[in-house]
């Protein structure tokens, strides 16, 4: 059975009513779109590509099948002609994209479809779906990454993710943002990303007491427990976690550590810490969770608060200060002429475009530069394209997607990006040009 998110159905009905009349009049050459963002959401700096993973499967299977065909026969709006046409169509064209973990700015294409205008229009939503919640959560996770300043962070989102498919997303690309790792395990199980976790409040109040509880669970997991210990009072919690090590280290078994969810977790975290280097447990660990991101991990980090790690979920996973992004998938060329769009405010500029980036002598970015790709482009060891063929006449020819690279190509382009644009506050934007030998800007 086809996963319900692979269907070609899950999109909107005027893809496909726009895609009937196409095929009817003959609009069937070749045509390129491009994904891009807009303009940056006030709380940003930049944005990350990421998903584009996702895409290539999507298109890989993309087909409708007899059960999809007869539910569109059923809705009186499409004739058999154009049923037969889709009961042939797969993806046979060419993509291009930017590598995942690639920082980019605005009016810059992540990513590129070239295809017979029909299928080309009928992957718009699908890929506007999967690429803005992808580049909308790897974009915040490397913020709260950079807040950490090094300190480790886990995604703990599932539950409170918009739905089962978002909170894989999230796990995925809060890892390539620069996540630790993730409660999810079926991420685990699909991307190879750590997963973590060990015990809720429910677990302590069905025991008989805190000490029952911490016990039990590290006899049964005796590499590196970590307690719970805000159940019902912190500091309680803190000294029972102590006599529990105590009681533990006679068997030979080590805790890692304690985490705390809720209260002031900078008064809470500082009090912890004293009670556990009084014990002589100055290697047990502090983690810390609840309603964070990058702001709250930043202030805490900033006060020097002794935490070693977070866990974060809600915040992240519905990106809660920039819940969207404006973004599209534009037509820029049909049948080999450009197209554009000059509507106020979403005009948009035509042909296929490539980016170059510039850099100075040590590596630095300077600035990004938009050309048309039928023009010539000067690259050099300074200056260098984003965008790379990915499928070619529907044949996967760059499967470099392997998530620890993304993940790394991540911090390099963190590691070249001006510092002030690595800030959570807003910040001068990033120059992105227009070649003017390349567009008519008149």
């Amino acid at each position: 059975m086809q996963n319900s998110f692979d269907s070609p159905l899950l999109t909107d009905l005027y893809q496909l009513t726009m895609a009937q009349v196409y095929v009817e009049k003959g609009l069937t050459g070749t045509a390129c779109f491009e994904f891009f963002v807009r303009e940056l959401p006030a709380e940003r700096n930049f944005l990350v590509a990421s998903g584009i993973q996702e895409i290539i499967n999507f298109l890989k299977n993309f087909s409708f099948s007899s059960e999809d065909l007869k539910f569109l026969e059923s809705t009186g709006l499409f004739n058999k002609d154009f049923l037969e046409y889709l009961s042939e169509l797969q993806f046979k064209g060419d993509v291009y994209a930017m590598d995942e973990g690639t920082v980019f700015f605005p009016m810059e294409p992540v990513l590129q479809v070239k295809a017979p205008l029909p299928l080309a229009q009928l992957l718009e939503t699908r890929i506007i779906n999967v690429l803005q919640y992808s580049i909308l959560i790897t974009s915040k996770a490397a913020r709260v990454s950079l807040a950490s300043r090094g300190k480790t962070v886990v995604d703990f989102g599932l539950r409170r993710a918009h739905g089962g498919e978002a909170g894989l997303l999230a796990a995925k690309s809060s890892y390539i943002g620069g996540f630790n790792g993730t409660s999810t395990v079926l991420a685990g199980k699909l991307y190879g990303i750590p997963i973590f976790g060990t015990m809720a409040h429910s677990y302590i109040q069905a025991h008989r007491n805190e000490l029952e509880a911490f016990l039990n669970f590290a006899r049964t997991y005796p590499q590196r427990p970590i307690f719970l210990v805000d159940t019902y009072d912190v500091k309680q919690g803190v000294e029972t976690a102590i006599k529990a090590t105590q009681i533990l280290k006679k068997e030979g078994i080590n805790p890692f550590g304690i985490r705390i969810d809720s209260g002031d977790l900078s008064e809470e975290s500082r009090m912890a810490r004293l009670l556990l280097d009084e014990a002589g447990y100055n290697d047990i660990k502090i983690i810390a969770s609840g309603d964070l991101d990058e702001y709250s991990v930043a202030r805490l980090v900033e006060s020097n608060a002794p935490i070693d790690g977070f866990g974060v979920g809600t915040r992240v996973v519905t990106s809660v200060d920039v819940p969207y992004l404006n973004c599209a998938y534009k037509l820029v060329e049909y049948s080999g002429k450009k197209t554009f769009k000059r509507s106020k405010g979403k005009a948009t500029l035509p042909g296929q475009k490539q980016v170059i980036r510039h850099f100075d002598e040590n590596g630095g970015m300077i600035f990004d530069e938009l050309v048309l790709c039928d023009k010539t482009m000067n690259t050099s060891a300074t200056a260098k394209c984003l965008l790379k063929p990915i499928v070619e006449q529907g044949k996967v020819v760059n499967s470099a997607f392997a998530i620890e690279d993304a993940r790394q190509r991540l911090r390099t382009s963190l590691n070249m990006l001006p510092n002030h644009l690595k800030a959570l506050h807003k910040a001068p934007v990033y120059e992105v040009r227009i070649n003017p030998k390349h567009f008519n800007l008149s």
